[in-house]
C-alpha cells in the first residue's frame, strides 16, 4: 500500500463518489459572498482577503486540511549532494527555495498510490520527465510551487498526480460544496485536454471532475457542479459566471493550479484571475506554471504565492525546442500565398501541417482559397463555435484533414500528436508566441520542422529571432542576418525555402 493512501487496498473500500452518495446540492449551502471577498465559515462576518501571505489573514474558523504527503524513499535519501547536483545538471533542472527536496529518478521513488501508478505504467511512461522528477516531491510537500518549463514537458502530470493524492486525503464533499482542486487554464482547448488527463488518471480513485469553459451551453456544466466534483478545470471568464450565478463556490479549494500563467496574462485575464483567487482560502497550496518568466508573470506570482519553491527546466531565457528544425525566409506580404502553395507542394505527404495566422479573417480567407485550390484544409479560431472547433480538431487529429490553419488560440495547449510541420504564415506579435507556435511540433521526443514567412513589417523581431535560431543551432539565412543588422529587406522571388529538407515536388496529391 502506498505511503500516501490512507485507504485499504481492497477496491471495495475506495471512496464512493457516485452522485447518489450524498454529494450535490448545487448552489445551496451558502453560495453567496462572492463580491469583494468570500466567507469561509458560518459566521456572517466578511473579511477583506489579502492574497500575498496567509499570515495576514485570520485563519480561525477554517477547517484544517492536510497538504504535506511527502515521505522520502530510501533510494532518494541515500543520494549525496554531489549526486543530486550531477542529476540536476544532466536534466537541466534549476531550483530555488528553502529545504528543496531531492529529485526522484524512478516512478517507484515517489510512492504514488498503486491505482495511480497502474495508470502511469499503462500510459507507457518509462521514467519521470525533468519537471516531474523535481516537481512531484515539491508538490507533495504541500508548499507553493513555481514551475517554468516549455510546452510538452509533462507539466500536466507534474501537478495532476499530486492533486489526486491531495483530494484522496481530504474529507468527502458535503452537499453544496464546491471543488477541492481548481485548475485555471487560458483556453478551452487546454482546459479540455487537462480534463482528459484528469479522467484517465483519476478514474481509479473515483474522483469526479468537470470542465468549465465558454462557447457552449451552461446546462451540462451546471449539472456537473450541482452533483459535486472534486476537480474543476476552468477558463477564468466562465468560472466567474458560474460563481456569480451561485452554481458553485470556492470555499473548499485547497489546491489551486494556474496553468500557462503567462498566456493568461497575455490574454488580459489578470483581473479575472485576481477576482477568483481572492475567493479561495489563502492557506491553500498554489502551483503556478509558466513557459516563460517575464516581469509581469513574476509580479503576479509574488501576489499569489507564499514561501514557494521554484523549479526551472532549461533556462528562463526564451529558447526553442532543439528537436525542431527552424527555417525562416524573407517573403514580401503580397507573395505569401503563392509561397505557401509552393511549400505545400514540396512537403505534403499526408502528415499534419499546422499553419498559423494573425487574424480570424485571414484564417478563413486563406483556408477558403486553399480548399478552392484542392488542398484539404480546415480552420480554427475564437469565432468558431465550440462544436465546430471540436470537429475541426477531430478531423485534424485523425488525419482526414491534414492541414489546419489557426490563430493563436491553438498556439498553446493544443496537443496533437505527430504534427510534422508548423508554418508561420504571419509572424506573431512576440517571440514568446513564436516559440509556442513552433512548439506544436517536435513534441514528446519527436522531430519537427517549422517554416516562417518573415516580412519587412516584422524587422523589429529580427535580432531576437536570430538569437533564438542560433541558440538552437539553426542556420540563419544571409537575408535574415542582414535584416538583423538593420539593413532593408532584400527583393525576393518565389523560389523554394533555402536549406529545405526533402521536396515532394509532384504537385498536389489531394483533391
Amino acid at each position: 500500500m502506498s505511503r500516501y493512501d490512507s485507504r485499504s487496498s481492497d477496491p471495495s473500500s475506495y471512496r464512493d463518489r457516485k452522485s447518489d452518495s450524498g454529494l450535490g446540492g448545487g448552489s445551496g449551502g451558502g453560495g453567496g459572498g462572492y463580491e469583494g471577498g468570500s466567507r469561509y465559515s458560518s459566521s456572517s462576518k466578511r473579511e477583506k482577503v489579502e492574497v500575498s501571505s496567509p499570515k495576514k489573514f485570520d485563519l480561525d474558523g477554517l477547517t484544517h486540511f492536510e497538504k504535506n504527503f511527502y515521505v522520502e524513499s530510501p533510494s532518494v535519501a541515500s543520494m549525496t549532494e554531489d549526486e543530486v547536483e550531477e542529476y540536476r545538471i544532466k536534466r537541466q533542472i534549476t531550483v530555488e527555495g528553502k529545504d528543496v527536496p531531492k529529485p526522484v529518478k524512478e516512478f517507484t521513488d515517489i510512492g504514488f498510490p498503486e491505482y495511480v501508478m497502474q495508470e502511469v505504467l499503462k500510459a507507457g511512461f518509462v521514467e519521470p520527465t525533468a519537471i516531474q522528477s523535481q516537481g512531484w516531491p515539491m508538490a507533495l510537500k504541500g508548499r507553493d510551487l513555481i514551475g517554468i518549463a516549455e510546452t510538452g514537458s509533462g507539466k500536466t502530470l507534474a501537478y495532476l498526480l499530486p492533486a489526486i493524492v491531495h483530494v484522496n486525503a481530504q474529507p468527502f464533499l458535503a452537499p453544496g460544496d464546491g471543488p477541492i482542486v481548481l485548475v485555471l487554464a487560458p483556453t478551452r482547448e487546454l482546459a479540455v485536454q487537462i480534463q482528459q488527463e484528469v479522467s484517465k488518471f483519476g478514474a481509479s480513485s473515483k474522483i469526479k471532475s468537470t470542465c468549465i469553459y465558454g462557447g457552449v451551453p451552461k446546462g451540462p456544466q451546471v449539472r456537473d457542479l450541482q452533483k459535486g466534483v472534486e476537480i474543476v478545470i476552468a477558463t477564468p471568464g466562465r468560472l466567474i459566471d458560474m460563481l456569480e450565478s451561485h452554481h458553485t463556490n470556492l470555499r473548499r479549494v485547497t489546491y489551486l493550479v494556474l496553468d500557462e500563467a503567462d498566456r493568461m496574462l497575455d490574454m488580459g485575464f489578470e483581473p479575472q484571475m485576481k477576482k477568483i483567487v481572492a475567493q479561495i482560502r489563502p492557506d491553500r497550496q498554489t502551483l503556478y506554471w509558466s513557459a516563460t518568466w517575464p516581469k509581469e508573470v513574476e509580479l503576479l506570482a509574488k501576489q499569489f504565492l507564499y514561501n514557494s519553491y521554484k523549479v526551472v527546466i532549461g533556462s528562463v531565457d526564451l529558447k526553442a525546442n532543439h528537436a525542431i528544425r527552424q527555417i525562416v525566409e524573407i517573403v514580401p506580404e503580397s507573395q505569401k500565398y503563392n509561397k505557401l502553395v509552393k511549400l505545400l507542394e514540396d512537403i505534403m505527404d499526408g502528415s499534419r501541417i499546422l499553419i498559423f495566422m494573425d487574424t480570424k479573417k485571414g484564417c478563413d480567407q486563406t483556408t477558403r482559397q486553399l480548399r478552392m485550390d484542392g488542398w484539404p484544409a480546415l480552420s480554427i479560431h475564437g469565432d468558431k463555435s465550440q462544436a465546430e472547433r471540436d470537429w475541426v480538431l477531430a478531423e485534424f487529429r485523425s488525419g482526414k484533414s491534414p492541414i489546419m490553419t489557426a490563430t493563436d488560440v491553438a498556439a498553446r495547449g493544443l496537443d496533437v500528436k505527430d504534427v510534422k510541420y508548423v508554418v508561420n504564415y504571419d509572424f506573431p506579435g512576440s517571440l514568446e508566441d513564436y516559440v509556442h507556435r513552433i512548439g506544436r511540433t517536435g513534441r514528446a521526443g519527436a522531430k519537427g520542422t517549422a517554416y516562417t514567412f518573415f516580412t519587412a513589417a516584422n524587422a523589429r523581431f529580427a535580432k531576437e529571432l536570430i538569437g533564438i535560431l542560433e541558440e538552437a543551432g539553426q542556420k540563419v539565412s544571409p537575408d535574415l542576418a542582414s535584416l538583423g543588422r538593420g539593413a532593408p529587406p532584400p527583393p525576393s522571388g518565389l523560389g523554394g525555402f533555402r536549406d529545405r529538407g526533402r521536396g515532394f515536388g509532384g504537385g498536389r496529391t489531394w483533391s
